[in-house]
């Protein structure tokens, strides 16, 4: 399956701010419901958030407030902007695309973000 392509991780200070970037082929982006999840080392896969087509988003408790999704339909990208980060959200950031009809998933490379304090 296509593969979704990612960008932005990097080291920043706790308080600090991160942007990253996920790309997807036209034909899954245009028919997705796209999201970000996030793995901590000796953690499960989590949920960061979703955004459906139309652009409304939601959020899980430990981020809301400080992370922002947003999609752009016409470039098929995702963005999810972090701020106020914290040594927590130290993890391996995941780009998701779940299709309407035909129920599959994609998912990217995965990114490093660490939150140093």
């Amino acid at each position: 399956q296509v593969q979704l392509v990612e960008s932005g991780g990097g080291l920043v200070q706790a308080g600090g701010s991160l942007t990253l970037s996920c790309a997807a082929s036209r034909s899954i982006f245009s028919f997705a419901n796209m999201g970000w999840y996030r793995q901590a080392p000796g953690k499960q896969r989590e949920l960061v958030g979703t955004t459906t087509n139309s652009g409304s988003t939601n959020y899980a408790d430990s981020v809301k407030g400080r992370f922002t999704i947003s999609r752009d339909n016409a470039k098929n990208t995702v963005d999810l902007q972090m701020n106020s980060l914290k040594p927590e959200d130290t993890a391996v950031y995941y780009c998701n695309a779940r299709q309407f009809y035909r129920g599959d998933n994609y998912w990217g490379q995965g990114t490093q973000v660490t939150v140093s304090s």
